[in-house]
């Protein structure tokens, strides 16, 4: 069986956002050279998230909003959380939108749905993340 890593670095310039992912992930399967396996990608970070959803800015708006209702980040005295830090809305977005993905990989693609592909979500950004992307088989 096949075993191969990479990272994905951000350094997002705003507090929140989403970033199509798809095609680098497609390049580290063809890099992998696994025709048939799985590929693991998750955030190593717990304000930030990596999902699979349309690619549509409106959804990206709507997830926005409703995410906003869900936690919104102030005020920061709302949570017991902010002390030291402001980003306890940031740690519950990322539990809403969850930590990974998982992936088959059949005839060396992708198995994704028609309209499926992949984001890294930041919810409390300015600061350096990465993105581990592990696939294995053969």
């Amino acid at each position: 069986m096949k075993s191969y890593r990479k990272e994905l670095w951000f350094e997002i310039s705003q507090r929140r956002s989403f970033t199509c992912i798809t095609p680098t992930v497609r390049t580290y399967v063809e890099e992998s050279r696994v025709k048939e396996g799985l590929l693991l990608c998750n955030t190593m970070h717990i304000t930030a998230s990596v999902f699979i959803n349309d690619n549509e800015t409106g959804l990206h708006n709507d997830f926005e909003k409703w995410l906003e209702k869900l936690a919104p980040e102030k005020p920061y005295n709302q949570y017991q959380h902010n002390g030291y830090e402001d980003n306890a809305d940031a740690h519950l977005k990322r539990t809403i939108m969850g930590r990974e993905v998982v992936i088959a990989i059949t005839n060396g693609k992708l198995d994704l749905g028609p309209w499926e592909e992949i984001f890294y979500g930041e919810f409390d950004g300015k600061r350096r993340k990465r993105v581990l992307v592990k696939i294995i088989g053969e």
